[in-house]
């Protein structure tokens, strides 16, 4: 019964890890696409929010459920795509830190074009530059891994 409790948990934060991200990703894009500041101002402050509220409490339950899951279960660390898994996830976790700054940053720069009433800076479309490529590398990075989860192949 533990397992299935562990399991249920692991799945509703990974649709929550994997949703966040990808509903945030979408929202920022778009404002980005509009060069529209205010809305800019307002998907930045919100995408920020929600990886607070959502993304970064998932991002704990995941490997902790995982690995008392794989012990349950009895699967072995050294499990090919156990392995894959963890080697994935950390991949979109050290693309992920550094997302999580530059959307600070960003939220930043847009709220002061708002309120100066201007455009936004040459900064603010480095940062944007930079946050785009690296949710290109963790995407698949995480799409694997849910693959993972569910086949368990290699």
């Amino acid at each position: 019964m533990d397992y299935l409790w562990l399991k249920f948990i692991h799945i509703l934060s990974s649709t929550f890890l994997f949703g966040t991200g990808v509903g945030s990703a979408f929202y920022m894009f778009r404002a980005n696409l509009s060069k529209d500041v205010p809305s800019i101002a307002f998907a930045a402050k919100n995408v920020v929010l929600a990886d607070w509220f959502f993304t970064t409490p998932t991002v704990i339950i995941q490997p902790l459920t995982g690995i008392m899951m794989m012990y349950i279960g009895g699967y072995n660390i050294y499990d090919p795509w156990i392995m894959a898994s963890f080697a994935l996830y950390g991949l979109a976790g050290i693309c992920w830190l550094p997302v999580v700054w530059l959307q600070m940053k960003m939220r930043e720069l847009a709220e002061d074009a708002l309120h100066k009433g201007g455009e936004l800076s040459a900064k603010y479309w480095k940062y944007e530059r930079w946050w785009f490529w690296l949710g290109v590398v963790a995407f698949p990075a995480m799409v694997i891994v849910f693959h993972c989860m569910v086949f368990k192949p290699l």
